[in-house]
């Protein structure tokens, strides 16, 4: 048990949640101008 305890304590969550914000980020950008392209939206 204290193996799980330790290694849960290194983990950097900070790290993981800006990481996780990142990719939404970049991934949105592409997802937003399909869209528009498929609704026929002005480019």
């Amino acid at each position: 048990m204290s193996f799980l305890s330790s290694f849960l304590s290194n983990i950097n969550f900070e790290l993981i949640a800006q990481l996780t914000m990142l990719g939404m980020i970049v991934v949105a950008g592409p997802v937003i101008v399909f869209l528009l392209f498929l609704r026929g939206g002005d480019l």
